[in-house]
C-alpha cells in the first residue's frame, strides 16, 4: 500500500475508534491482516461456540481457518442438512464473526442483508460480535455509507451469489424488488446497549466488499 494512503488510514482509524467508543462499541486498530487476526483471537475465548455469515473479511485475514481448530466449536453451516437448524444454533453462539457493508467516520455501522440471518445476529443473539473491517469501507457520513452498501457491496455480492438482480447486470443499485434482491433488510447500528458485545477491528488494508 502507498505510504501516504497508509498514514491517512491510520489517522482516520483513530477518529473512527473514538466515534465507536462514544457509541459503547469497542474499537481496535490493526496495521495489517496479521495484527487483525491476533486481535480477533484475543477477543474470542478458547472453548467458544462461533458462528458467522458470509464474511469475506474474516476469511481474508485467516480468522475462519483459525477458529475451526480444536480450541473452538465452529458452527459450519455447510454441514447442516437443514439451513434453519444452523441459523437457530447460531443465535445461541458465544461469538458471531462479521464485517459491515460500510462504516461512518463517526462510528455508525451499515449492513444490508437478503436472508437477514446476518443482520439479525448482529442485532441480537450471540453474546459477542467481532467485526473485521477494512479501511476501504469507511465513509464520511450515513448517506454515503448507505450508498456504498447499495452500490458497491450489494452488486458485488449479487455477482458472488449468482443472483438475478438488476445490480448484478449493471453494477449499480436499481432499488429493485426482484425475487433475488439482496437488499431485504437494512441494519443501522448507531449504539450498543451491552458493554463489550460489539467489537470492531479496523484493518489498514482493503478487505471484503
Amino acid at each position: 500500500m502507498d505510504q501516504n494512503l497508509f498514514k491517512r488510514n491510520e489517522l482516520l482509524a483513530q477518529t473512527v475508534i473514538k466515534g465507536l467508543e462514544r457509541r459503547n462499541i469497542s474499537g481496535f486498530y490493526a496495521a495489517n491482516r496479521q495484527e487483525a487476526l491476533k486481535k480477533a483471537l484475543e477477543l474470542i475465548p478458547e472453548g467458544s461456540t462461533i458462528t458467522m455469515g458470509g464474511c469475506m473479511s474474516a476469511r481474508e485475514i485467516g480468522l475462519v481457518d483459525a477458529v475451526q481448530g480444536e480450541k473452538y466449536h465452529f458452527i459450519d453451516r455447510d454441514k447442516y442438512d437443514d439451513p434453519r437448524e444452523a441459523m437457530l444454533a447460531g443465535y445461541a453462539a458465544d461469538v458471531f464473526l462479521a464485517s459491515c457493508n460500510a462504516l461512518t467516520s463517526d462510528g455508525i455501522l451499515v449492513n444490508i442483508d437478503g436472508n437477514s440471518n446476518r443482520v439479525s445476529m448482529i442485532a441480537q443473539g450471540p453474546r459477542k460480535v467481532v467485526f473485521v473491517v477494512g479501511m476501504n469501507k469507511v465513509c464520511g457520513d450515513l448517506d454515503s455509507a448507505v450508498a456504498r452498501a447499495r452500490n458497491v457491496a450489494a452488486p458485488i455480492n449479487a455477482q458472488r451469489f449468482d443472483l438475478d438482480t438488476p445490480c448484478r447486470k449493471t453494477g449499480t443499485c436499481a432499488n429493485c424488488k426482484s425475487a433475488d434482491t439482496i437488499c431485504c433488510n437494512f441494519l443501522i447500528t448507531r449504539h450498543s446497549r451491552h458493554t463489550g458485545r460489539m467489537n470492531v477491528i479496523l484493518v489498514n488494508d482493503e478487505l471484503g466488499y
